[in-house]
């Protein structure tokens, strides 16, 4: 658990599961990453756009009674007060990553270091479970995310114009990749 003046982060309970969509409000279009893979390394430029927009994803409806306890998976809160301000989801995934599956702050709340203490508690989680890494996806529309991601270590390692072929709004799918600096002996 951790805190930062009166913003406090737990993990999932089941008292807490009314709450754990709380956190799941709009976020400002301003532009689209495009990514770029040259000599074996990726980069990318930002496509700012002249109107912006807001987008927002739908809650999730999942089973979660299986992210309490568990060895496989995690959800934290962030909380100020009593206000559910802040979740990241997690999953051990196959390659020693600790996949990212959602994060997200109030409106609110963003740019205060929510994202930033959840991604912490991340970290811990992961290190703890001695896997290399966090991963997660986004979309290319989603430039502040992309900048948060950078901000906080992670590099882009890929780019998929078929993951979401079935929508229309997205181009592309940037995978973001924080690797752990090995702990020497």
């Amino acid at each position: 658990m951790e805190q930062k003046e009166e913003i406090t982060i737990k993990p999932l309970e089941e008292k807490l599961i009314g709450v754990v969509n709380k956190a799941n409000e709009p976020f400002p279009v301003i532009g689209k990453i495009l990514p770029r893979f040259l000599d074996g390394a990726w980069s990318y430029e930002e496509q700012l756009y002249d109107t912006k927009s807001e987008t927002r994803f739908p809650d999730d409806q999942l089973q979660w009674k299986e992210y309490i306890d568990s060895e496989e998976k995690a959800v934290f809160l962030a909380f100020h007060e009593e206000e559910c301000i802040g979740q990241i989801r997690l999953v051990k995934d196959w390659n020693r990553f600790a996949y990212i599956e959602n994060i997200a702050v109030r409106k609110s709340f963003r740019k205060s270091g929510v994202g930033r203490m959840l991604l912490k508690v991340a970290e811990t989680w992961a290190q703890d479970k001695s896997l290399i890494g966090l991963s997660l996806e986004a979309q290319n529309d989603n430039v502040i995310a992309g900048r948060f991601y950078e901000n906080e270590g992670f590099v882009l390692g890929g780019a998929d114009t078929m993951k979401q072929h079935a929508n229309p709004n997205i181009d592309i799918t940037l995978y973001w990749y924080k690797v752990f600096e090995l702990k020497k002996r």
